[in-house]
């Protein structure tokens, strides 16, 4: 278990009511840095939201074990956080592992929208630029751990797709 805090920072919120649903919506304001057309809501990353008089608490799921961006992303959700007014607890949890049945279909819409194709088995893959299912995949490894290289033989283009865990 992985677990950043930081200083409660004055902001303009630190006087208002705190919800687990306020906190979820400003972590929809956050979006994972190696696709920034998914917020990390809709990835599903968020496991847990805990608020307490002086703190707010944040669960998340790492996608991979071996994710790179799990120091950046804990750092950018606790900078958004801040407009709280008090410290944020954000940790990364392996108690519940994190599936692709937890992408939103927003997420799945920006997965598309970033050129690569949402989860599916190989064989169902589509490619997120035409839509053909005449695709092939080049690589079961990515420039992530997450996704597998394909190409579409009707439009042509090279895509990643995300692996379905």
């Amino acid at each position: 278990m992985v677990t950043e805090t930081r200083p409660m920072i004055p902001a303009a919120m630190s006087g208002a009511t705190i919800s687990a649903a306020s906190v979820r919506r400003v972590l929809a304001t956050v979006h994972d840095p190696e696709i920034p057309t998914v917020s990390i809501v809709d990835l599903g990353l968020v496991h847990d939201i805990q608020v307490a008089p002086n703190r707010i608490a944040v669960e998340l799921l790492p996608t991979f074990v071996a994710c790179p961006a799990l120091e950046v992303i804990r750092s950018t959700v606790v900078d958004a956080l801040s407009v709280f007014g008090r410290p944020a607890d954000v940790t990364f949890t392996f108690a519940v592992p994190w599936t692709t049945e937890r992408l939103t279909p927003a997420g799945a819409e920006g997965l598309r929208r970033a050129g690569i194709a949402p989860p599916a088995e190989p064989s169902e893959v589509r490619c997120p630029f035409c839509a053909s299912a005449r695709v092939a995949m080049d690589s079961a490894f990515g420039p992530a751990l997450c996704r597998s290289l394909f190409y579409c033989r009707e439009c042509r283009q090279p895509f990643e797709a995300f692996k379905p865990v």
